[in-house]
């Protein structure tokens, strides 16, 4: 898919968050350790980086 913006292409975090790739990957381990990638009820369709990518853009 072209001009979709991921967190796997790390060229859209820092202009679209204002994080460097490193404050990204830190802020991604940290939601994954208080819970942020725990299946309850329906699942997600983004994986969690893009979740991430997508509150911190916003």
């Amino acid at each position: 898919m072209g001009g979709v913006i991921s967190a796997d292409d790390p060229k859209w975090i820092e202009p679209f968050t204002g994080l460097t790739e490193s404050q990204f990957t830190r802020l991604v381990a940290l939601v994954r350790r208080r819970g942020g990638d725990i299946q309850r009820g329906r699942p997600w369709r983004l994986p969690l980086e893009n979740r991430v990518l997508l509150v911190a853009t916003y």
